[in-house]
């Protein structure tokens, strides 16, 4: 039972973190006793001050989930929407309703505090993602799984469309937000209802809080930037058994990700370009510029990092020739729309080498095409094709947009219904590429 003062010190961190000051609410969950003593140890809790002026000890604290539990059909696909609550954030600052992912981890509150605070906010209540038994799968479901390799275990979910009887179909893998897991984030982007009408496989990895407490994918952990090694070789493992399972075509493999999924989606194309055909990047960063949370924190606000604050790929020691399509909200405040510049910079690098060196580089071009949703969001998309004028890089600045999936639906957390469909250009882009292109061309 909390007592009295407990919860006035619990109304007063919540308020205060609301407010954007999470020194100040950490300030006072961490003084449980006389002189900034911990309740659990009765020890000085340590701190570290990373920019900002905010301090942090180990990695991030989310403040809100939102967990969708209800099984996905074919027959259940519609998009009614739901309100949605305006998350903030544990980085200081007040997050707009659409705004949501952030590197992760656990604010240094001792854990007796912790556990008070998580009952307090009603956290306690809030299901992690369901785990159970691997589910038969079958055409027009949306079922669990597990995978388990040399690395870990990670669950996820697999969308099958009812119009797949056997038959070779592409595989999207995508990849949730913090804070998020596969239900949330199918429903959020709609790519099941696409996978129904356009046929292809839906794969969502799921992360577990005790890989990381806010669900993120470890993207700035040099241990899960390599090759058969960290959570890429989990994904990648869990993606061919899914192809081998079910008969998938190994050519049309395909994935995209949100914020910390899309910082590991654009990792994944780095790291195995010989499984990804192509790549969908939301509101992400650039492989390789981060090896732990200050690092993150400097890449997010666009300013530090291997590539600093330009678009220099040599300099990250990072190119890759994976097609590639990103989307950035200019308004996203959680990470600094230049990372978009940056990830681009990534892959346009091989872009422009290739067709330096191509007989037929008089097709290749930079177009760029100016548009508007209807009472929505306006955007510039700019698309570099090949020597073969195919589109290679293709990059959408969202107008007015923050940190959100773009054209997603309100079912789903960190979504913004104004926007350009990214789900339905995502797929678009991504049925114009398979494997051995490359070396075809």
């Amino acid at each position: 039972m909390i007592d009295a003062t407990m919860t006035k010190r619990m109304e007063e961190a919540t308020r205060l973190t609301r407010a954007g000051k999470l020194h100040e609410a950490m300030a006072i969950l961490q003084g449980a006793m006389p002189g900034g003593k911990g309740e659990a140890t009765g020890e000085e809790t340590p701190n570290k001050t990373y920019g900002g002026g905010n301090t942090f000890e180990g990695n991030t604290f989310e403040g809100s989930w939102q967990v969708v539990d209800e099984a996905v059909t074919a027959s259940s696909l519609k998009d009614e929407p739901t309100a949605q609550a305006a998350p903030f954030s544990a980085f200081g600052d007040t997050r707009q309703a659409t705004t949501g992912a952030y590197p992760s981890g656990d604010i240094d509150i001792p854990a007796a505090w912790r556990d008070k605070w998580l009952k307090f906010r009603g956290a306690g209540a809030q299901p992690e993602q369901a785990r159970g038994a691997t589910e038969e799968a079958h055409p027009g479901a949306f079922t669990a799984g597990r995978y388990t390799n040399h690395v870990g275990t990670r669950d996820y979910k697999l969308y099958i469309p009812s119009g797949h009887h056997g038959q070779a179909l592409p595989l999207v893998v995508m990849l949730h937000g913090c804070t998020q897991n596969p239900d949330d984030f199918a429903a959020g982007t709609n790519m099941n209802r696409l996978a129904e009408e356009q046929l292809c496989c839906v794969l969502y990895p799921a992360q577990p809080m005790t890989a990381n407490s806010s669900k993120c994918w470890n993207w700035f952990k040099a241990e899960d930037q390599q090759r058969e090694g960290g959570e890429p070789s989990i994904l990648a493992g869990m993606t061919r058994q899914v192809i081998d399972t079910h008969g998938l075509d190994a050519s049309r493999v395909y994935v995209a990700g949100l914020s910390a999924g899309a910082a590991m989606a654009t990792t994944l194309a780095m790291t195995y370009p010989d499984l990804f055909a192509a790549v969908g990047v939301h509101s992400g960063l650039p492989h390789g510029v981060a090896q732990s949370l200050p690092d993150a924190l400097g890449a997010m606000q666009g300013g530090t990092g291997p590539l600093g604050g330009g678009t220099s790929a040599r300099a990250s020691g990072w190119v890759s020739e994976v097609p590639a399509i990103i989307f950035h909200g200019d308004r996203d405040t959680t990470v600094h729309p230049s990372n978009a510049e940056r990830v681009a910079a990534q892959y346009a690098a091989t872009r422009r080498e290739g067709e330096a060196t191509s007989h037929g580089k008089g097709n290749a071009r930079v177009t760029v095409e100016q548009g508007q949703v209807a009472n929505g969001h306006a955007y510039t998309r700019t698309t570099h094709h090949d020597a073969k004028g195919e589109p290679r890089l293709e990059q959408w600045r969202v107008q007015g947009a923050g940190h959100a999936w773009s054209g997603g639906s309100t079912k789903g957390s960190y979504t913004d219904p104004k926007g350009p469909d990214a789900t339905k250009e995502m797929l678009r882009f991504f049925y114009h590429h398979q494997q051995g292109e490359i070396n075809a061309s």
